[in-house]
């Protein structure tokens, strides 16, 4: 069985539905940011902070490549992950890529304030970000799905389209 690669933007829910959508499938869950910060030892935000965004950019795509040789997996990449073409064109060498397509109110929402995400200091900038994205993702995923529903019922919808 091929990937199912989970992406979105950040607060889309890609975590918290591929854990769901692991559980739901009997697969195993691998989250792209969760890699790079055991890789780096330390927190996205710090590895910004420390090196920018381009060094994080170079280690983010070096872990979609080792993502894409797993077998049977529910992926989650990071927020940008998918707005690179050879990210892209990596992950769909073992699967298929589902866009959570989540408006960016509740995007808002489920991030909150204060949030540590080096990306979403800022409310414009993140809109921009958001509007930026947004046909990149698109472009990308193979099958696209409502991110505005709970975890739970995403998860299933994405599990009934992949049987």
């Amino acid at each position: 069985m091929n990937n199912i690669i989970i992406c979105g933007f950040m607060g889309s829910g890609k975590t918290v539905v591929g854990k769901e959508l692991a559980k739901i499938m009997g697969r195993r869950f691998v989250d792209t940011d969760e890699l790079v910060e055991k890789k780096q030892g330390i927190p996205i935000k710090a590895i910004f902070e420390a090196y920018g965004e381009d060094y994080f950019r170079e280690l983010e795509h070096k872990v979609c490549c080792e993502t894409a040789e797993l077998k049977n997996c529910i992926i989650s990449t990071g927020g940008g992950a998918v707005t690179y073409a050879r990210n892209v064109e990596e992950l769909k060498k073992g699967g298929r890529i589902v866009f959570l397509d989540t408006d960016f109110e509740t995007v808002c929402e489920r991030i909150g304030t204060g949030t540590t995400r080096p990306l979403f200091q800022d409310i414009q900038k993140a809109r921009a970000l958001y509007d930026e994205r947004y046909p990149k993702y698109l472009e990308a995923a193979d099958v696209t799905v409502d991110g505005n529903m709970s975890a739970r019922k995403t998860a299933l919808t994405i599990a009934a389209m992949m049987k």
